[in-house]
């Protein structure tokens, strides 16, 4: 069994991206199988494009893979199929639940990091400079450890 999981954001050329990116990493390095990291958006705005340079830079800086990606729209069967499904704020979260009202497999990345408010979710940082890009990969790494916890829970297991 694979154990699937999708990160979620609005567009997904930023944080879904990037959080899929560095689970993929933080994965490998624990070495975990049977695991697969995608992402998706909820809105159609962005269906297509790849992810934003912003987020790319900050990506290749630290290492991580930054290419090889086109946006696309989560769908009720992708919800569906998916073990887990991270979104990066609350508003994607109740996005889905009208697209998917029975899924029981949703919640937020910063649920996974045990500094983060509760259902403080992930700072959109399109909106702004590099540094918001900066920012974004910090807060995803530091959910990475809970995460992979999780994803070990449901059933990925460590290479021997």
């Amino acid at each position: 069994m694979t154990v699937k999981v999708v990160f979620v954001c609005w567009g997904n050329i930023c944080r879904s991206p990037m959080a899929a990116r560095v689970a993929e990493r933080a994965a490998a390095d624990a070495g975990l199988e049977n695991v697969e990291f995608s992402s998706a958006a909820t809105s159609r705005e962005e269906i297509g494009a790849p992810i934003d340079p912003r987020a790319q830079r900050v990506l290749a800086e630290h290492g991580y893979r930054s290419g090889g990606h086109l946006a696309h729209q989560i769908t009720p069967d992708e919800i569906d199929d998916a073990d887990l499904v991270v979104a990066a704020e609350p508003i994607h979260v109740e996005r889905m639940l009208r697209m998917a009202p029975d899924a029981d497999n949703l919640s937020l990345l910063s649920d996974y990091d045990p500094e983060a408010p509760e259902g403080s979710g992930l700072p959109d940082p399109w909106y702004g400079g590099p540094e918001g890009f900066e920012d974004t990969l910090v807060a995803v790494e530091a959910a990475m450890p809970g995460l992979l916890e999780e994803v070990r829970r449901l059933g990925a297991r460590t290479a021997r």
